[in-house]
């Protein structure tokens, strides 16, 4: 029983957002092993699926920014290099590949210090920091690799955007669970 004009105790909302980052993260996992099976012959269609991997990703940033304790502004700045590379990807589709290819690699080395500064940043915070960590080194990596060989076959682009998003799904399956954890840890 609370006293007379008490509330009763509520939990922390700090880990209430946490569902956001799994159904975020599963739809990234979707994502990529969509694009790895597909079979697109066509630049139009490669370029259309750069245009909503990169636009998906500015949302999910948009949304990470919505929950995020600290760093908001690193989201919202995420989120509309992706949503702009995106809306730019989807009004000229029939770019080659070498433009796809360094609009992609850039992106994902953005993305890629992004997490290997939040992995180095937030390892005393998250036991889990490594695999952001090797997440952001993978993708720096795949990054520098779609740059430094822009005239690669429109199977290596769906390969880097396939790879790329099924990374960010377990970054983001990982961050859930952390996330979700959260409220425990503070009430205790």
């Amino acid at each position: 029983m609370t006293a007379v004009g008490l509330a009763p105790p509520r939990e922390p909302a700090v880990g209430k957002g946490w569902w956001m980052f799994l159904v975020a993260g599963i739809l990234w996992v979707l994502i990529g092993l969509f694009v790895l099976q597909a079979d697109f012959d066509s630049a139009v269609l490669i370029g259309w699926m750069v245009a909503f991997w990169l636009i998906f990703a500015g949302i999910t940033e948009f949304m990470e920014a919505g929950v995020a304790e600290g760093y908001k502004w690193v989201h919202i700045v995420l989120g509309i290099f992706f949503v702009l590379g995106g809306i730019a990807a989807l009004l000229s589709p029939f770019q080659t590949f070498t433009i796809l290819a360094a609009l992609l690699g850039f992106f994902l080395v953005i993305y890629g210090i992004f997490n290997f500064v939040m992995a180095i940043a937030l390892r005393h915070e998250v036991d889990l920091w490594w695999m952001t960590l090797i997440a952001g080194i993978v993708e720096i990596w795949l990054g520098i690799w779609a740059m430094g060989y822009p005239g690669r076959s429109a199977a290596l682009l769906i390969l880097w955007i396939g790879i790329g998003a099924i990374i960010r799904g377990v970054v983001e399956i990982v961050m859930a669970f952390q996330v979700r954890k959260l409220p425990r840890e503070v009430a205790v």
